[in-house]
């Protein structure tokens, strides 16, 4: 009995036999060493994975796309997400600018059109690309007779003519001799939104606008040449803001594509 009692006893302790207890603990060790070598492959794995996908995304981001004017470098086209359009007929519309006056698009014809969608109570990206365009008037030079800057609504619940000149004297468009903010009735502005692809959502007066930020490159034939889109970065209160260097860069590449157009 006390034979018998010393064989079993001593199963698992230090200076002990184990017997079956101590071979069934050998696949577990060799299960949580497997497991441990695969937490270690994939921690050195994942890591290069991510920097070979990061590597991949910037040279995407640095690559040319096709189709681009040569006078456009490739960074200046990544920045404005600037890609070629197939030149078919832009939709046509007949509105009323902020002076007033009724024009429709076809009017415009001879002239390169750079037409973008804009809220006249907007405080986000609305008033950046406003002064966007005020710097491609200036840097177009003579060329900048060619060229018209127009803007449609997208606000519904201001959709009055003198919603559209009060944001053009605040926003210093009306130093622009070609400028056009385009308003009319809700119905007419949802067709020209829905022909140019743009997407609106305003719940009721007092929301902020959401709405897609595009800027179309019409020719003098009336063609849709060129899309971009325009950017905004925010503080950490929520105020909207582009670095002067970009807003520069922006009104830069915006003349160097009409130059492009209009010559």
């Amino acid at each position: 009995m006390s034979s018998s009692t010393q064989e079993q006893g001593p199963a698992g302790t230090p200076g002990g036999d184990g017997g079956p207890a101590r071979r069934s603990r050998l696949p577990r060790l060799l299960l949580l060493v497997s497991v441990l070598t695969v937490l270690l492959v994939a921690a050195v794995a994942i890591p290069a994975f991510l920097v070979m996908r990061n590597h991949s995304t910037l040279a995407a981001q640095d690559a040319r796309v096709s189709g681009i004017p040569a006078s456009v470098s490739t960074s200046l086209a990544s920045l404005m997400v600037l890609s070629p359009l197939p030149a078919n007929r832009a939709p046509g519309f007949t509105l009323t600018d902020q002076n007033g006056h009724a024009l429709s698009l076809s009017s415009l014809r001879g002239k390169v059109v750079v037409l973008q969608f804009m809220d006249p109570h907007c405080t986000d990206i609305c008033p950046i690309v406003s002064a966007e365009f005020v710097k491609a008037y200036h840097d177009l030079g003579p060329l900048a007779s060619k060229v018209v800057f127009a803007a449609i609504n997208v606000n519904a619940y201001h959709a009055r003519v003198r919603d559209m000149a009060e944001y053009t004297r605040a926003q210093a468009l009306n130093t622009i001799p070609s400028w056009h903010f385009f308003t009319g009735p809700v119905p007419d502005l949802k067709t020209v939104w829905l022909g140019y692809h743009i997407q609106v959502y305003a719940p009721n007066p007092n929301a902020d606008v959401q709405h897609t930020s595009a800027v179309y490159f019409i020719d003098p034939q009336g063609r849709e040449r060129y899309l971009a889109s325009p950017e905004v970065d925010h503080t950490k209160s929520g105020s909207s803001y582009l670095p002067a260097s970009q807003q520069i860069a922006w009104g830069h590449g915006i003349a160097l594509v009409a130059r492009q157009l209009a010559s």
